[in-house]
């Protein structure tokens, strides 16, 4: 029961944040691999994005991908708080005094992250291949022209087997890894260090509300320049092999790598303030578990 309501109110919050998954996938794509000045920027930040993709692409692209996000996040969330949750209860994340271990909640986050994170990784490609998606007035990074997530699927594991659905799954780790551990951790950390302080009383709404602001923040912070490189390995064309097709450079084009490498235009962090806007609404004090409530 515990992993069910989990995904559940994963799932929940995703229907409001998709919306911001959407600006976010585009303005980490946008200028992929090429010096700051060179690409037109659609994106000029979240709300212009939003705008822009209303406008051009219509209000349901604001939508894009839900159906493979919410199937992500219901696997992923449904995995990664069901097991941090058994963690808490069993009493794993305590010390022999009592006291809550940061140390065991960031291993036990990171733990519960990979696992789901690995599972759902070929809902996760797909969901940014179909976010990416645009009009080609305002398209950025490579658009693959998926149908939907089913005809994403059967054509990714048809051309390429279960390896090509895997595809860029190791290297969504380390942002999974750092993400998990630093919000599950961050919001155990808060929340008992608020209860000890007597803010709030422990049953109250409002001390997982303000435990979860801040592991949301924190969270982004810690995982935005992992977050970048993971939507662009995930997008990126492929040759006939499956396998990442990267430009090759010149020795004078090497200013083009500085977006992905984050020495240009800040690339590293893009998509930032989406991506702060988005985890503070999904942090995981909106699960049953971690709320306190019982199965």
């Amino acid at each position: 029961m515990d992993f069910l309501m989990s995904g559940l109110a994963a799932c929940g919050a995703c229907v409001f944040t998709n919306p911001l998954e959407v600006v976010k996938t585009r303005m980490q794509l946008q200028g992929e691999l090429q010096a700051p000045g060179t690409y037109q920027r659609h994106y000029r930040n979240v709300f212009h994005a939003f705008i822009t993709i209303g406008k051009v692409d219509g209000l349901a692209a604001l939508q894009k991908g839900l159906a493979p996000a919410l199937l992500y996040q219901f696997l992923m969330n449904g995995i990664r708080l069901g097991t941090y949750g058994l963690a808490e209860a069993g009493g794993y994340l305590h010390t022999a005094e009592g006291t809550h271990s940061p140390a065991r909640s960031a291993a036990a986050g990171a733990m519960a992250g990979v696992m789901g994170a690995y599972l759902g990784s070929p809902i996760y490609m797909v969901k940014t291949h179909l976010q990416a998606q645009a009009a080609s007035e305002i398209a950025v990074g490579h658009q693959y022209k998926h149908q939907g997530m089913f005809q994403a699927l059967t054509e990714i594991g048809q051309k390429h087997g279960l390896v090509g659905l895997w595809r860029g799954a190791l290297g969504g780790l380390p942002r999974v890894i750092i993400g998990s551990s630093t919000q599950l951790c961050t919001f155990s950390s808060t929340k008992d260090l608020l209860s000890q302080w007597e803010i709030f009383s422990p049953q109250s709404w409002k001390l997982a509300l303000v435990a979860a602001m801040v592991s949301g923040i924190a969270v982004v912070l810690a995982m935005a320049p992992f977050d970048v490189a993971c939507t662009r390995l995930y997008n990126q064309p492929t040759d006939a092999q499956g396998k990442n097709r990267v430009p090759k450079f010149s020795a004078t084009s090497y200013s083009a790598s500085a977006p992905l490498l984050g020495t240009k235009d800040v690339g590293i962090m893009k998509g930032q303030t989406g991506h702060q806007l988005l985890k503070v609404t999904q942090a995981p004090g909106w699960s049953p578990i971690l709320l306190g409530t019982q199965s």
